[in-house]
């Protein structure tokens, strides 16, 4: 490891990565999304795969994000993790420490240089790869788990340019393999409530949908050798616009049914001034601290509207410099009425339990009638294990379960395209006075034949 500089490393993926970007963002100028290129393979919407007796799992990046999977698809029946990828020593590490803990197998482990992700991807007891590295790295070893014949699971964003997303469903479809993005906050409980009410109809039509991810995170500045601060503090420089959009997103994108029935059509987006970070940075660096050096280009709180195919409106919010409480918004509105989140409450015309002037702040009763079934069948096992209130840990279940019982993915690469496409589509709106952007179709027009992801179980 001696001769393996991952600080050269990492900043260089990311100039690279910056160079994709603005080049991408300045081709687009003001001209729409356009026509969707001809496909390379067959679509890949209900990708149904094999069953699979026992699935087993590489994962790449097991840091600040990925250490969670080890735990939790060492606790789920039919997964095994067999090999490991991560460059930095210490936190392979404490990857053994953790299967030693726990007394498990140990996996085959990889990292002497930057390329060593391709040993586990060569490997024949590998079928699944779930990749937890910075943001830069998420395309190009997505990619390359289905060109080795592998699925592909990514963290958010599932890619930074439409040109790499539009990559990444190409590849799946030639490939027929899985690419999800890792949206966890689609399977906590709330998210999985509001997706059974709204599929009972209870909000009746739907119009209108509000997501944010409203977390401070200026803390990250002082993580300078390692942890997600030493990569992401110069996302915040090097463009401006809604960089994490899909926490907020995916959960309002499947009431929607986003890509079963309507699609996003197009985004108009600003954002304030950006002050916050600079400021965080004078007042705890020295003034001639590195951190003090970076210009914070990102604006401290980008706002977006996004127009459906079908007329519907979602506000969209980002903002991980202000001081104040976390939030999704995890709002949808209906011609019945609405819910809310953060705090959770709801207002119905008919069906409530009041008037639809105040909102109903006791969700109890709601909780009991409408709990999604995989909360209510995994709900005190995904408690249990953690991870965001148990999401992460549900979400890992619910794929492996797929995975056994050859069902299709509740996410797949269309969808983690169009949620991702917010980031590159909004630096490009910013730039151009909030003027809008066409989103892509990457489903090249099934979407107007695919239903709506349905309530599992119910």
């Amino acid at each position: 490891m001696a001769s393996f500089d991952r600080r050269s490393f990492m900043k260089a993926s990311i100039a690279t990565a910056a160079l994709g970007v603005a080049a991408a963002c300045s081709q687009q100028g003001a001209k729409p999304a356009g026509a969707a290129p001809a496909a390379k393979g067959k679509s890949v919407m209900g990708l149904v795969v094999p069953a699979m007796a026992e699935v087993r799992v590489g994962l790449i990046g097991v840091g600040e994000r990925g250490v969670g999977y080890i735990s939790h698809f060492s606790q789920i029946e039919g997964a095994r993790i067999t090999a490991i990828c991560d460059t930095d020593p210490a936190t392979l590490t404490r990857a053994r420490a953790l299967f030693d803990k726990m007394a498990k197998p140990q996996p085959a482990y990889f990292g002497d240089s930057p390329d060593s992700y391709h040993q586990l991807l060569a490997r024949a007891d590998v079928d699944i790869v779930v990749i937890a590295t910075p943001w830069a790295l998420h395309h190009p070893m997505a990619k390359a788990t289905m060109l080795a014949g592998k699925h592909a699971f990514v963290e958010v964003p599932m890619a930074l340019e439409l040109e790499q997303m539009w990559d990444l469903v190409d590849t799946a479809e030639a490939t027929q393999r899985n690419c999800m993005m890792l949206e966890n906050v689609c399977y906590g409980r709330d998210e999985l409530m509001v997706l059974n009410m709204v599929r009972q109809g209870l909000f009746g039509e739907l119009l209108h949908g509000e997501a944010a991810y409203i977390h401070e995170l200026r803390w990250q500045i002082k993580e300078i050798e390692r942890k997600t601060g030493s990569w992401r503090t110069f996302e915040e420089a090097r463009q401006n616009g809604n960089l994490y959009p899909t926490h907020g997103l995916g959960p309002v994108a499947q009431y929607m049914g986003i890509n079963r029935g309507d699609r996003f059509d197009f985004i108009n987006s600003v954002s304030s001034p950006a002050i916050g970070r600079a400021a965080y940075a004078k007042r705890e660096f020295p003034a001639d601290h590195p951190r003090n050096q970076i210009k914070y280009t990102c604006g401290d709180i980008n706002t977006s509207i996004i127009k459906t195919v079908q007329g519907r409106t979602i506000m969209l919010q980002h903002d991980t410099t202000t001081p104040r409480p976390y939030s999704r918004h995890n709002l949808i509105q209906g011609t019945n009425g609405a819910f809310a989140g953060f705090p959770n409450r709801i207002a119905l015309e008919q069906g409530g339990r009041g008037s639809y002037h105040d909102w109903d702040l006791d969700m109890t009763p709601w909780y009991q009638q409408y709990d999604h079934p995989l909360w209510q069948r995994m709900g005190r096992e995904a408690e249990r294990n953690g991870g965001h209130g148990g999401m992460d840990f549900l979400m890992c279940w619910r794929l492996i379960y797929c995975l056994r019982n050859a069902e299709p993915l509740d996410q797949d690469v269309y969808d983690g395209a169009a949620w991702s496409a917010v980031l590159p589509l909004s630096v490009a709106s910013v730039a151009d006075r909030g003027n809008s952007r066409d989103f892509p179709d990457f489903t090249r027009g099934l979407w107007q034949k695919t239903k709506p992801l349905g309530v599992v179980g119910g």
